[in-house]
């Protein structure tokens, strides 16, 4: 047997280093699969998008990304060009000689990654025979009437076909690892397995598929994750042959992960196969990052967010904009799995407790969650109709106040204040107050919501009587369309928007990772989530005392329901509880977590399943040393010394607390800054190691 070439975590131009030469490391080739290249369907894309850069950096044009082709996203994301890899260019063009459309370019986001996409539409005519064969090879049927899943095979066909085409060129050499993510790229993992390409195989799926329909089923899903009969609940669903699609490519992966702690445990018993590696998805920190002035565009947006309550609470805007809160929930509409169901209650009781104790804070919840409309309602347009006649009216009357008082001061005169306005002066202004006069409530939704009677928002409204009155401290808006900076109503991008609230609230029943929570992060802005989420279990790994750090987690797993929810109203009522400083110091502290999220450290959980793939795949010509996946000690926040260490242990003994009353001073921005930075190590290298100075796999560890 040949000496086995010796994996180093460390990397030669990004690329794994052996001890043995024999095989150059620029021949090694990295191609990444998804449905989700270059077309945004969920978060997987995001995960994809954002990591780009960092796998880009490590790979350089070795690295390839692999999805559909779909002519809008092409137009508009991608740059055409000709592969830099002659192998890569010669199977694209033995499979368009045989009529499959193979298209190659560069994807225009950070890190400008190569990206080939298949046509799907051009080889729909192979389906049955492709279909026959993944029945023979997997005995796997799939239906015809599920489109998604025929589209799998196709994609997955093609792709196992090109891998087959590039390793024929390579004359059985270890050059080639792919990584596939999810059910609907599995197909050309079981494909290539069946065929015996020389391919070492990584799958990652982000949520199980049985997982999303229990959870959405109101199951209790983690108190029974070993009591469920797998095939039985997947054929009740109709979703038996997805199913199996996803079981056979985690079981016929050399490597398999999970994006998190929690979606391992349901993976074990979902898909009978425990992950070799934890992956948890990160964020390109550089995107969010604003130079050290997230806390002026929060005050900046926060503004942009308080003109549109101008308009849409205009008549009923009888509480102190300065003394009011923004909160929001964002993402799929999922009521149960998001948690908008617990979210619903939690602000019911928060209400209670608000008016209770007579507080003058007011809470504005917003709700963005896409369902289906047919336009903005009248009443919502109105109100910034409204908003903006009275601004017009206001500019108009000063202009004209502006001009008598600096004629009146240039003749060294003060002026007569009660001559100043005139009678049409006040008539304009009288008008103008009359306008805002309104005999309903302000609406609760922005948009005309189709069959909005069997809405669960907006039934759970009616239930528990949020409707905007003015003795309501807490306000509720369902905004039910994506924002965007060229609405009419609320012109603000979700990253602006973000910005501008001051708590970001994700208490989901079902979230293998949580990208919400994690750009509320990277911005500043505290988050609530649950132990039941990806991102909620990692903080609750590396963050001593996540609530000081303005990441409150819910406990969804071991409480019930009511508890969870009276759990989540406490800190909801803290929160509301602190003082503008208080807020300030904790947006600080939550900023300096973004470098946890950062893809240059969650990167190496990438590259070690990627090591693992090769290891296991060619023994006789890599080994690594038999290690755990690579940890991050030293890698966690410890608890601030400073007051107030959370809201919800900082509750002032009166509602009416003074917010001049001084009690931080022993908070030091600076010298709290420089101890979490101590706490977050350099990265690891990805530059190339001084000669002799070998690593072995697990010395990159911080």
């Amino acid at each position: 047997m040949p000496l086995a070439r010796s994996l180093s975590m460390t990397s030669l131009n990004g690329l794994p280093q052996w001890e043995d030469e024999d095989l150059p490391v620029e021949d090694l080739l990295l191609f990444e699969v998804s449905w989700e290249v270059t077309n945004k369907v969920g978060g997987i894309y995001t995960v994809i998008q954002t990591k780009a850069k960092t796998t880009a950096d490590e790979w350089g044009e070795n690295y390839f990304l692999v999805g559909p082709y779909f002519e809008h996203n092409v137009k508009t994301q991608v740059e055409a060009c000709e592969p830099p890899n002659p192998a890569v260019k010669k199977a694209m063009d033995t499979m368009k000689s045989q009529g499959c459309q193979v298209f190659f370019g560069r994807w225009l986001i950070e890190g400008s990654p190569c990206v080939l996409l298949f046509d799907i539409g051009s080889a729909a005519w192979n389906l049955d025979k492709w279909k026959a064969e993944f029945w023979d090879v997997s005995n796997i049927g799939i239906p015809f009437h599920d489109r998604e899943a025929n589209d799998a095979v196709i994609f997955g066909s093609l792709t196992a076909w090109f891998l087959k085409e590039l390793s024929c060129q390579f004359d059985d050499k270890p050059n080639i690892i792919a990584h596939f993510h999810e059910w609907q790229a599995g197909v050309g993992l079981i494909l290539s397995r069946s065929q015996k390409l020389p391919v070492a195989t990584i799958f990652t799926t982000h949520a199980t598929l049985l997982g999303r329909y229990l959870c959405a089923a109101s199951i209790d899903f983690y108190n029974n994750l070993d009591q469920f009969d797998i095939d039985k609940e997947a054929g009740e669903r109709q979703i038996y042959h997805r199913y199996c699609m996803e079981r056979a490519s985690v079981h016929c992966a050399h490597v398999f992960t999970t994006v998190s702690q929690i979606t391992a445990v349901e993976a074990e018993h979902m898909l009978k196969r425990n992950p070799d590696v934890v992956t948890p998805n990160g964020l390109n920190i550089k995107k969010f990052s604003a130079m050290h002035e997230f806390q002026n565009l929060h005050s900046m947006y926060k503004a942009r967010i308080q003109e549109f309550i101008r308009g849409h609470f205009y008549g009923h805007l009888d509480f102190s904009l300065e003394k009011t809160l923004f909160f929001f929930i964002a993402g799929r509409y999922e009521f149960s799995n998001k948690g908008a169901d617990m979210f619903l209650e939690a602000l019911s009781r928060l209400n209670f407790l608000l008016r209770v104790h007579k507080t003058d804070v007011t809470v504005v919840v917003f709700f963005i969650m896409p369902a289906k409309t047919n336009n903005f309602n009248v009443e919502t347009l109105k109100g910034q109709a409204v908003r903006k006649q009275l601004w017009d009216t206001a500019q108009s009357v000063k202009e004209k106040f502006g001009k008598k008082l600096y004629n009146a001061l240039l003749k060294g005169e003060i002026p007569d204040l009660n001559k100043i306005l005139d009678r049409d002066d006040i008539t304009i202004m009288k008008r103008a107050i009359f306008s805002t006069q309104r005999h309903c409530l302000p609406p609760v939704t922005t948009h005309n919501m189709i069959d909005d009677s069997n809405d669960p928002i907006l039934n759970t409204i009616r239930r528990i009587g949020l409707f905007n009155n003015r003795t309501d401290r807490v306000k509720v808006i369902l905004h039910p369309e994506f924002l965007s900076s060229t609405s009419p109503l609320l012109p603000l991008d979700y990253e602006e928007f973000v910005r501008g609230c001051h708590l970001g609230v994700f208490p989901s029943y079902y979230e293998p990772w949580g990208y919400t929570p994690a750009e509320c992060t990277v911005m500043g802005i505290p988050s609530v989530t649950t132990n039941l989420s990806g991102f909620g279990c990692f903080m609750q790994e590396h963050v001593a005392d996540p609530a000081a750090y303005g990441i409150y987690i819910v406990d969804r797993r071991f409480l019930s329901p009511d508890e969870s929810c009276n759990q989540l109203t406490q800190f909801l009522y803290g929160f509301c509880q602190q003082s503008r400083r208080q807020r300030i110091i904790q947006r600080n502290r939550t900023e300096r977590l973004s470098d946890l999220l950062d893809w240059r450290y969650l990167g190496r959980y990438y590259m070690h399943a990627r090591h693992l793939a090769l290891s296991r795949t060619f023994p006789d010509k890599f080994e690594m040393e038999p290690s755990a996946p690579p940890k991050t000690e030293g890698f966690r926040y410890p608890r601030p010394s400073s007051v107030p260490p959370s809201p919800s242990v900082s509750q002032h003994s009166s509602p009416h607390h003074s917010e001049d009353e001084d009690e931080d001073e022993r908070y030091d921005e600076d010298e709290e800054a420089e101890r979490d930075r101590q706490n977050i190590k350099s990265p690891f290298s990805l530059g190339a190691l001084p000669q002799g100075k070998k690593k072995q796999h697990g010395e990159y560890r911080n």
